[in-house]
């Protein structure tokens, strides 16, 4: 009863400021007020506002909404978990055969860059010295050609 008394005033004080509004020749804006205005009405009169107001004070329908939540806190916590921890598990256990294949029985008795004396280490140019200068030029040349420069 309050929620209809309450869209009823709010409706009513549209049309008035509606009617303001046309007196000073601002037809548009006052035929956009009037609709604005008939919206409560409208809600009143389909039951809507009776419906919400019914929704909104029942506990169970706020607890309702409160396991929605949960559930949507869950699912996106997961998904953070999973791109941070390199996928699903089905996509690690993927991975995780590859690296082994990849890996050569011999491999383990050669010596890696970890083994090798600090002066060789230093000797060895790293994967981005030597084509990292090339890709950042080619980049920007393909930036350049697009732009038609």
């Amino acid at each position: 009863m309050l929620a209809e008394t309450i869209c009823s005033a709010a409706s009513a004080a549209g049309l008035g400021i509606a009617a303001i509004t046309a007196y000073r020749r601002r037809f548009l804006a006052a035929t956009r007020i009037v609709a604005y205005s008939l919206v409560p009405v409208g809600l009143v009169m389909t039951g809507v506002v009776e419906w919400l107001s019914g929704i909104a004070f029942r506990p169970e329908v706020w607890l309702g909404f409160g396991l929605l939540g949960l559930s949507w806190l869950l699912f996106m916590t997961t998904r953070a978990v999973e791109r941070r921890g390199g996928g699903t598990r089905k996509e690690r256990r993927a991975a995780r055969a590859a690296q082994r294949e990849a890996v050569a029985p011999g491999a383990a008795a050669q010596p890696t860059g970890a083994a090798l004396p600090a002066a060789e280490r230093r000797k060895e140019p790293g994967p981005k010295a030597a084509k990292g200068q090339a890709e950042d030029f080619s980049d920007i040349e393909a930036i350049l050609k697009k732009h038609g420069i």
